[in-house]
């Protein structure tokens, strides 16, 4: 009687959740599936059933395709820099003898962090102005004024400034969150290392990245999953211009929906970049399950 009803009280305290859960993430989820089988004008409220017209003329879309190799793009440069580089960088920070110097570098190298997207992506927008902007002025002032150029004005050079900007921001995260699985890590273990002549080049490959592989795991699916839901920077450098060569699928989203007035075609693709991240999302939880490391 008594475990029957701790039972029920236990469900009483889950089932507001569970409702909270189910309004607000599983019936807009539903919702959405159902507007991108619609041709719909938000403005005039005029919806007419075209069942799997929008996700054809998805795969029709050249911009959606560009959109998609952007977004496959910045998760490849993110994965190579905020997973692979932050990994060393943390090991080398860690490798600090000094306790101070330690904690200086590591608040140094998270600042960036601490800057909102809007902000970073505003400040960053000055420093690739073409006339007055510092990057330009700075290589012109050590010789190298051929390579000045219109950053964000041009299809070669936008996308990959965007991501450069957002490399910059979120890489001291990502650092510091390795430095943190490394100090997990017991310190007899690279002791003992050192002691059997192990260097340390072969201490990092033999100790630290495979101690760190849960960390490693959930900071690639992490990472994975931001790439395909960048919005902020974008919209606030270049608005997915010039030419659409910066859209990905979350500008492409917003200017379908609200711009072209397109709502049903936007939930199309929102489908699409939810069954993207769901994809992470179970990978993660695979990927975290056995990877787990036990002391």
């Amino acid at each position: 009687m008594r475990a029957t009803l701790r039972r029920t009280l236990g469900l009483a305290w889950v089932v507001p959740a569970l409702v909270l859960v189910g309004v607000f993430v599983y019936l807009p989820l539903v919702q959405n599936l159902q507007f991108s089988t619609l041709k719909w004008d938000i403005y005039s409220g005029s919806q007419e059933y075209v069942g799997l017209d929008n996700y054809t003329k998805l795969v029709e879309d050249p911009v959606f395709w560009s959109s998609l190799g952007n977004n496959a793009l910045y998760a490849v440069v993110s994965i190579v820099f905020q997973v692979f580089g932050a990994l060393l960088l943390a090991a080398l920070v860690e490798g600090v003898r000094s306790q101070r110097w330690q904690r200086a570098l590591r608040a140094i190298y998270f600042i960036p962090s601490a800057i909102s997207l809007t902000v970073a992506g505003l400040l960053f927008y000055f420093i690739y102005e073409p006339n007055l902007g510092p990057l330009n002025h700075a290589l012109r002032a050590v010789g190298l004024g051929e390579l000045a150029q219109a950053w964000l004005g041009q299809e070669s050079t936008a996308m990959s400034s965007i991501i450069a900007m957002s490399q910059w921001q979120g890489f001291g995260y990502s650092t510091l969150l390795f430095a943190v699985a490394i100090q997990r890590i017991p310190s007899e273990i690279y002791g003992a290392a050192a002691i059997d002549g192990v260097g340390a080049v072969g201490r990092f490959f033999r100790i630290t990245v495979p101690l760190v592989r849960e960390m490693t795991g959930l900071m690639a699916i992490v990472t994975l999953s931001g790439a395909f839901q960048v919005f902020n920077e974008v919209m606030v450098m270049t608005a997915g211009g010039p030419n659409n060569s910066t859209q990905v699928l979350g500008t492409w989203l917003y200017r379908s929906g609200f711009v072209r007035n397109n709502f049903g075609y936007a939930a199309a693709i929102a489908t699409v970049l939810f069954v993207i991240t769901l994809a992470v999302a179970v990978a993660q939880l695979w990927v975290t399950r056995r990877r787990r490391v036990e002391w």
